[in-house]
C-alpha cells in the first residue's frame, strides 16, 4: 500500500468563545479636540455584574451612553451579543434597547407625569402590553423595589430623592431587560438609603439573572455588588502610550493595588491630586 505524499495532517479549530453580552473594541470616543475615551478593550460576560470606577471626568457616563447606543464611538465597536450597536439601524437599536434597561444619575424621571405613568411609559410607548396587564406589571415592579401601595398616584415631586430613584429603577424593570446599567445609583443619598438602593441592584441581578454595569464613585456599592471592578483614568493625566484602564479585577484587588493611583481613588486619598491642582492642573 503506498502512502500519499504531502499530506498535512488537519487540525481541528480552537473553540470559539461564544458572544458576550457586552464587548467593547479599540472604543474611543472624541468631543470636538477632546477625547474622552481612548482604546477601551473589554468583554462583559451574561449576568456578570461591573462595576465602573474613576474620578470625574475620565468617561463613565459617556461610556454607559455608548454601551446603549445614545452615542456613537469615534472609533472602535461596541458589540451587544456580537452585533456592532453602532451600525444598527434607528429601528434595530430600538428593539435592542427594550433589551436594556437604564437608572439614570437623578431618576430622570418625568415631572408631569403619575409615578404609574412613569413606570409604565416604556411598555406603552412600545405597545409590550395591554392595559390591564401593564398595570399589574407596573405595581409588582413598585412593590419589588419595596415602594408602599398608592403611591403610583403621586407626582415624583411628591417623593423623597431615595424614593424616585427606586421608581427609576422600577422603570428601567418594566421593560424586563437582560442587561441594566446604572449611572451613579446612590449618589445624593444618605447611607442608609443608599445600602436598600444596593441591596436592590443585588436583588435585580440575583432574581433577573440581569447583566449589569454599574458606574459610581461609592465604594461600598462596589464593595457589595461588583462581580468585576473596571477603573478608568482622565485621560488629560495619562501619557499617550498609558492605558486609560488602570484596574481590571475582583474588588478585593483594589485596596493593595501596586499602582498608587489605584490605591489613592479606593482610599479617597488626596496623594499627587492635592499637588496638582496647587498648581492649577486640571
Amino acid at each position: 500500500m503506498r502512502l500519499a505524499r504531502n499530506v498535512v495532517p488537519t487540525v481541528p479549530d480552537a473553540p470559539s468563545l461564544p458572544p458576550a453580552a457586552l464587548a467593547l473594541e479599540s472604543l474611543t470616543m472624541r468631543f470636538r479636540h477632546q477625547t474622552v475615551l481612548r482604546r477601551i478593550d473589554l468583554r462583559i460576560e451574561r449576568g456578570q455584574t461591573v462595576c465602573v470606577i474613576g474620578e470625574s471626568g475620565c468617561g463613565k457616563t459617556v461610556l454607559l451612553k455608548l454601551l446603549i447606543g445614545l452615542l456613537r464611538p469615534t472609533f472602535g465597536r461596541v458589540l451587544f451579543e456580537g452585533k456592532d450597536v453602532s451600525r444598527l439601524r434607528e429601528a434595530e437599536l430600538n428593539r435592542v434597547r427594550l433589551r436594556f434597561g437604564f437608572l439614570f444619575q437623578m431618576a430622570a424621571l418625568f415631572d408631569s407625569l403619575s409615578i404609574f405613568d412613569n413606570v409604565a411609559f416604556g411598555p406603552r410607548e412600545h405597545r409590550l402590553y395591554d392595559e390591564a396587564t401593564l398595570a399589574r406589571i407596573v405595581l409588582e415592579r413598585l412593590n419589588e423595589v419595596g415602594l408602599p401601595a398608592g403611591i403610583e398616584h403621586k407626582k415624583p415631586a411628591e417623593l423623597s430623592g431615595g424614593q424616585r430613584k427606586r421608581v427609576g429603577l422600577a422603570r428601567a424593570l418594566a421593560l424586563d431587560p437582560e442587561v441594566m446599567l446604572y449611572d451613579e445609583p446612590t449618589t445624593g443619598l444618605d447611607p442608609i438609603m443608599s445600602d436598600v438602593i444596593n441591596q436592590l441592584i443585588l436583588q435585580t441581578q440575583r432574581a433577573k439573572k440581569a447583566t449589569g454595569v454599574v458606574v459610581t464613585h461609592d465604594m461600598t456599592t462596589v464593595r457589595k455588588v461588583a462581580d468585576r471592578v473596571v477603573m478608568l483614568y482622565p485621560l488629560s493625566r495619562l501619557r499617550p502610550d498609558e492605558a486609560q484602564v488602570l484596574y481590571d479585577g475582583p474588588p478585593d484587588g483594589l485596596e493593595d493595588h501596586p499602582d498608587p493611583r489605584v490605591r489613592q481613588f479606593v482610599r479617597g486619598e488626596a496623594g499627587e491630586r492635592l499637588r496638582e491642582l496647587n498648581q492649577g492642573r486640571d
